[in-house]
């Protein structure tokens, strides 16, 4: 479940295209993952996401991105939660159910577990996001 990124002949498909993937199918016992959406059309497209934070050393809250498309339909995707330190890299995968050819805006969001009186600041110094299909960020 975790292959990434795609094989450099490219990931097999199913349907109509698997015949493009022959050697793959002379194997016997072959295991096969297929990662859904819960909406349709069903597809979802795998992603590593890397984010280094910046701002107050340590919080309690979580990240989370969320992605926006050129029809205005937007999914949001937790990245980490609980402890939040400026000196960790998160890293994670995801599916998206946005298509990286329609994105039109990713945003950074994230939110405090504990209130406090002090207004604690975080953002992102970095966010590089890894699109499994074509290895582009």
């Amino acid at each position: 479940g975790d292959c990434f990124p795609c094989p450099s002949e490219g990931c097999p498909m199913m349907g109509h295209y698997a015949d493009r993937f022959s050697g793959k199918l002379k194997r016997e016992d072959q295991k096969y993952f297929l990662n859904t959406a819960a909406d349709e059309p069903f597809a979802t497209w795998r992603q590593k996401v890397f984010i280094k934070l910046s701002g107050v050393k340590k919080t309690r809250g979580d990240i989370n991105l969320v992605f926006h498309d050129t029809l205005g339909h937007t999914k949001e995707y937790e990245i980490a939660k609980g402890d939040l330190s400026q000196d960790q890299v998160y890293t994670k995968y995801i599916d998206v159910e946005i298509n990286p050819k329609n994105t039109t805006k990713i945003e950074f969001l994230w939110n405090k577990a504990i209130f406090s009186l002090l207004w604690s600041r975080l953002g992102a110094e970095s966010v590089n996001i890894i699109h499994g299909a074509d290895g582009h960020r």
